[in-house]
């Protein structure tokens, strides 16, 4: 072809081209990245991109999940039209017959079996909006105590031991525009370089600006490259490494005694407790060099400023709560917190992790962090809603407490909304199992997940492209999501499908909205008060900036910074805590000599119901791989890329194995973002944190074999 004939054809192409861009927001991880979408018509096919643009959280970076998110909202499994399974097949009904089935399947379990026997499960990556009106509808609509989310297994441990110690669980204290500042860096159980990597850039700012960094995990992650120490801690030995420090920090001087004698209490019984601690016993529980952890604890303490910031490998464990109580003892005890560069904080994992846990999907929280079992805070919700607040239920149990109650006969009937819990719990066998002994499971997804195969019925949901809301990402600040598609077939979004129940339960009045802004008006009344106030945030403000909570006032700021003076309770005092050693762990053995991990990796996200169906995403990563260091893959004859059987207590995955002479020779990882054969939540084990009922992620005992053994071939 001549390149006159090639300019012509050119020419003509672009003569028929358009090319439409709108503005949304990566629905990943807790960063929030906001983004242009980029249509191009080019004759009959259709092109998309996404650019990034500017955000105070984010400054115009985007990852490659954010990239490609819209390729699963586009994907051609997407769910168009209510499924209801007939003689074990999912046939098409109307949303009429879908929505009087469910409505009649409710009233005959709850009249037969009791209020509580039906149970609402919710996702952490519903708006904020959503997430109120789920907590309400459950409360309201169906009147069961019975309500937990999939926020459950991420940030539980954190937000109890944050609202004990400072009376107010926010995941950061601070800006992330503070991390440039901190002299010194503690970064636990955290890999920030994959799970949320448009924030290195702040890391990399401190790293320039001279701050020492110190990465506590098991494993030698992206992040962990970025250290200056990196302690490769056993898993599970959080807490007693984080008193290792304190003894230092105590010994050698490194108290604010100003600080802890003005603002804070229960310091004297800490540190007697303190003071029991041995070095070299630590040095031999965690694993981990005394004089390591000796130059850990003075590089903390002779920064002006520090941070510690702690994810899931701290708090995924049995005593979760306890190890972030013990780190926030650190910082309490060398007044690093509540000024620039200093503070504390837990990284949020899912999207909105943080505001779908403040207004009333957990099973103990009203709206704006009150206590459903505070009287006065039931009045004034109950005020809200327009109800007797007697008729409000009280508590109910954690996410995975519901499936034994399942399993137990107790819970007859579920509503999921915005979650996969085939996938995303521990002993994910044993739910599953459980889930097909309910007399009615109805599941509100994008796709055929896991869990809405097993449903009884299943509804068609908006994605992130379609349903304009709010969310509260990793530093609290609420940031507003326009819908920037139309919804495709019959798909409704999340708040439309509970307001519709509700007037087919008779319950319409309390559920009269016409919008998503309805719907955060009235959460910002609720809220108004609480400890999380959204009061003074409104569409108006957050189409124009991301406001920080608590703001109480249009008038007002936002709070970038907390504690600056005071802590959050009547006091204004943060409190130290003591807490029995040795909680009981599942150990290794002769017959499982091996720690099982988990956790994310770049491509992907939660389940995988979303990313692998995105093709970039999948072909970046598309199955499950187990990280093992050499000398023990071949102690098992294990050889590199090999298909692997893992095998715990409580079942078997299989995954493919991947040498890394960078792993503990006692620990494997498997990501969890798979199902069937390599789904690893089928192994993990289901041990409960005692404080906030937080499942045992990321420790097990586990034993591998090849599923070919070249050895003794």
């Amino acid at each position: 072809m001549t390149n006159e004939l090639l300019r012509y054809f050119r020419a003509k192409e672009k003569e028929r081209a358009s090319e439409t861009a709108a503005a949304t927001q990566c629905p990943f991880c807790s960063v929030q990245c906001t983004l242009q979408l980029v249509e191009e018509q080019i004759v009959e096919r259709r092109r998309y991109k996404a650019i990034p643009t500017d955000n105070p959280t984010s400054h115009g970076r985007l990852c490659l999940k954010g990239m490609h998110a819209h390729q699963h909202a586009l994907h051609p499994e997407r769910l168009l039209f209510p499924l209801a399974k007939v003689n074990g097949r999912f046939v098409r009904v109307s949303w009429d017959e879908a929505l009087a089935m469910i409505a009649e399947r409710i009233v005959s379990i709850q009249n037969e079996d009791g209020a509580d026997a039906f149970a609402v499960y919710g996702g952490g990556s519903l708006t904020n909006e959503e997430a109120y009106l789920l907590g309400k509808f459950a409360r309201v609509a169906l009147g069961t105590r019975h309500i937990d989310y999939n926020g459950r297994f991420c940030m539980s441990a954190a937000a109890a031991a944050m609202n004990d110690a400072f009376g107010l669980d926010r995941g950061l204290t601070n800006p992330l525009s503070d991390i440039p500042l901190a002299q010194t860096i503690i970064l636990v159980g955290t890999n920030i370089a994959e799970c949320q990597p448009t924030l290195m850039p702040y890391f990399y700012e401190a790293k320039k600006n001279g701050a020492f960094m110190i990465v506590v995990d098991p494993r030698e992650t992206r992040t962990a490259e970025l250290a200056d120490l990196h302690l490769r801690i056993k898993p599970g030995t959080d807490a007693a490494l984080a008193d290792g420090l304190a003894k230092v920090l105590l010994e050698e001087g490194y108290v604010n005694e100003t600080f802890v004698r003005e603002r804070t209490a229960g310091f004297v019984e800490w540190n007697q407790h303190i003071a029991t601690v041995d070095i070299d016993e630590v040095a031999r529980v965690t694993d981990v060099p005394a004089e390591n952890i000796r130059l850990a604890a003075r590089k903390y303490g002779e920064a002006a400023e520090a941070i510690v910031l702690t994810a899931r490998g701290l708090e995924q464990q049995a005593d979760g709560y306890v190890a972030v109580r013990s780190w926030i003892n650190v910082v309490l005890a060398t007044g690093k917190i509540g000024r620039p560069g200093s503070g504390f904080g837990s990284i949020t994992g899912q999207g909105n992790g943080q505001g779908g846990r403040e207004h009333g999907q957990k099973a103990d929280q009203l709206p704006g962090y009150r206590s459903i079992e505070h009287p006065q805070h039931r009045q004034y919700i109950a005020s809200v809603w327009g109800v007797s607040s007697d008729e409000l239920p009280r508590k109910g149990v954690s996410a995975y407490e519901m499936m034994k109650k399942i399993d137990a006969g107790e819970i007859t009937g579920l509503f999921v909304m915005g979650s996969n819990p085939v996938v995303s719990s521990p002993n994910a066998t044993f739910v599953a199992e459980a889930l097909q002994k309910l007399k009615f499971l109805v599941v509100a997804d994008l796709f055929l997940s896991e869990t809405a195969e097993l449903a009884d019925l299943v509804l068609p949901v908006s994605s992130y492209l379609e349903d304009e809301g709010t969310v509260t990402n990793v530093e609290g600040r609420v940031c507003w999501r326009p819908a920037a598609r139309k919804r495709p077939g019959e798909v409704k979004h999340d708040w439309e499908i509970l307001c519709a129940l509700a007037h087919k339960l008779g319950k319409g009045q309390y559920f009269s909205f016409a919008s998503a802004e309805d719907i955060f008006n009235e959460l910002r009344l609720a809220s108004r008060g609480g400890k999380a106030d959204y009061y003074g945030v409104t569409y108006e403000r957050l189409r124009r900036e991301r406001v920080y909570w608590p703001c109480p006032e249009v008038s007002h700021p936002g709070t970038p910074r907390l504690f600056t003076d005071r802590f959050a309770h009547s006091d204004g005092k943060a409190r130290f805590a003591v807490f029995p050693s040795g909680v009981e762990k599942e150990e290794t053995d002769e017959l499982y000599p091996l720690y099982l991990t988990t956790g994310r990796v770049l491509a992907h996200y939660l389940s995988g119901t979303q990313t692998r169906r995105s093709p970039a995403l999948s072909a970046r990563q598309p199955e499950a791989v187990m990280d093992i260091h050499p000398e023990t893959a071949k102690r098992y004859r294990i050889g590199p890329g090999m298909l692997v059987r893992i095998e715990t207590r409580r079942g078997t995955a299989v995954v493919r194995s991947r040498y890394n002479d960078q792993m503990r020779a006692d620990t494997i990882f498997v990501p969890f973002h798979w199902s069937g054969l390599q789904q690893i939540n089928n192994v993990t084990a289901d041990e409960l944190d005692p404080y906030c009922w937080m499942p045992a992620f990321k420790r097990c005992a586990a034993r591998v074999r090849p599923i070919v053994d070249l050895g003794r071939n």
